[in-house]
């Protein structure tokens, strides 16, 4: 039997293109013919990635509906987008592919298979209309997944509004067998407004046609979750490749020569991923915080999402005299790195799977959504890490970032229970392993 042909459809995001991207390797990897379908406004921003990756995998492109001049950082506007004018545009372009087999391919052309990640589960309605089979790839944790799926429970224990998603009360849950306490202010929903709630309850929804939810994770890593739901399959670590992977910035390079120059577990590693933003006052605290640890420190700086501009200016106090700041980062080789001693990070998904495959100490720092469930995980569950606490004013102050670097640093325990869980994850994706054996089971699935 020929293998299936995907059409694999991120959100537009790093934090969702990346693992998608990944994925789509190993598939083609496996003999797959892969499709991935991006915007157009993406295809622009991403020329030379798509140059290298185009070997096995073709790009097709659709218009998200947005006018260039728009603020693609608002992500509501562009989920309302997204809904409004592409289901038409992706059903023709289904067709299309579908129509145009020649003699030589046979059937081998026909897309068999949508795989999408969160916030557009209306394709899925739109493949299930053309018979074909759908899954989701979910970018985050499988327990954000699986917090979203317990939405109407926790609305009918009374633990949320069933129009604003937030706490009817404080409180903290365990939200699932094996899984961390939780306090409800945290639900991933709570930081990002009614809207988006509502859009995650119909979302999920709709991501329900797809028959299997693939979570790049391990079952050592959220064995509660994965339990839970038949459908949940887990296929992680996605990070196998340095080349399968996209970015809207140029990666500086030049820091892997500058860490060479470092001795081993030297180096604090910090960089909050795609779309955190710092606020002044916080830019300033870490700035200093950093100069304090009087330790080489890798920084990396984001320009802003939309004019390539830096979001903030260094306080007249900051030397960084130990340290490199740099725009983006080669954040697989940095964590791979033996000079890195911690990663200060945002908590993001991708992030910790990278930090896990490293065998890296976290410090957490998480802004919003699931980072507050995955901080919980690294400090609680896997006790990889240390959490940066606010002050009353909601500021993680110089002080408390220098004393908690220094206490990671000094804790043996936590480095080796970080190169423990390396080996439990990494192994997942070995021949026999866990994720390997399920990302057969996902191809015969789709073969059928």
């Amino acid at each position: 039997m020929s293998y299936p042909h995907f059409l694999v459809m991120p959100y537009p995001i790093l934090g969702h293109m990346n693992p998608l991207l990944q994925f789509s390797q190993v598939l083609a990897n496996h003999g797959c013919k892969i499709t991935f379908l991006i915007t157009e406004f993406n295809q622009k921003r991403m020329k030379s990635e798509i140059d290298h990756l185009g070997a096995q995998i073709k790009f097709v492109t659709l218009p998200d509906g947005l006018d260039p001049e728009d603020d693609r950082s608002d992500q509501p506007k562009v989920i309302l987008s997204l809904r409004n004018t592409m289901p038409t545009k992706l059903h023709r372009l289904i067709q299309d592919i579908n129509n145009n087999n020649n003699a030589l391919d046979g059937d081998n052309n026909k897309i068999t298979c949508l795989v999408v990640s969160k916030n557009i589960g209306w394709a899925l309605e739109v493949s299930h209309k053309l018979g074909i089979k759908g899954a989701l790839l979910w970018p985050a944790s499988a327990t954000s997944l699986a917090s979203f799926e317990s939405i109407p429970r926790l609305i009918d224990e009374g633990i949320i509004d069933s129009e604003t998603g937030l706490p009817t009360r404080k409180q903290e849950i365990q939200l699932l067998p094996n899984s961390p306490m939780m306090d409800t202010a945290n639900l991933p929903w709570c930081s990002l407004g009614k809207n988006f709630f509502l859009h995650m309850v119909e979302d999920t929804q709709s991501l329900k046609l797809g028959e299997w939810w693939l979570c790049n994770t391990t079952c050592d890593l959220e064995p509660g979750a994965l339990a839970m739901w038949p459908r949940f399959l887990s296929i992680g670590p996605l990070m196998q490749s340095d080349t399968n992977k996209s970015s809207f910035w140029r990666e500086d390079t030049t820091c892997l020569h500058w860490l060479d120059q470092h001795p081993p577990q030297s180096v604090v590693y910090v960089s909050f991923g795609s779309l955190a933003i710092v606020e002044p006052n916080q830019f300033n605290e870490l700035a200093i915080g950093l100069d304090l640890l009087n330790k080489p420190f890798l920084w990396v700086v984001r320009p802003s999402n939309e004019n390539n501009k830096v979001n903030n200016t260094y306080p007249n106090e900051f030397h960084g005299s130990k340290g490199k700041i740099i725009g983006w980062a080669p954040q697989k080789k940095i964590l791979n790195h033996p000079a890195i001693a911690c990663f200060i990070t945002h908590c993001g998904w991708n992030s910790i799977i990278e930090g896990v495959c490293g065998g890296i100490p976290f410090l957490c720092w998480p802004f919003f959504s699931d980072q507050f469930i995955n901080k919980s995980y690294i400090c609680d569950v896997w006790k990889v890490g240390l959490g940066l606490d606010q002050d009353e004013n909601g500021l993680i102050m110089k002080g408390e970032i220098r004393k908690k670097v220094e206490q990671l640093l000094g804790n043996e325990d936590i480095k080796a229970r970080s190169v423990k869980l390396k080996e439990l994850t990494v192994n997942n994706f070995d021949e026999g392993g866990q994720s390997s054996q399920n990302i057969e089971k996902f191809i015969n699935w789709a073969k059928d």
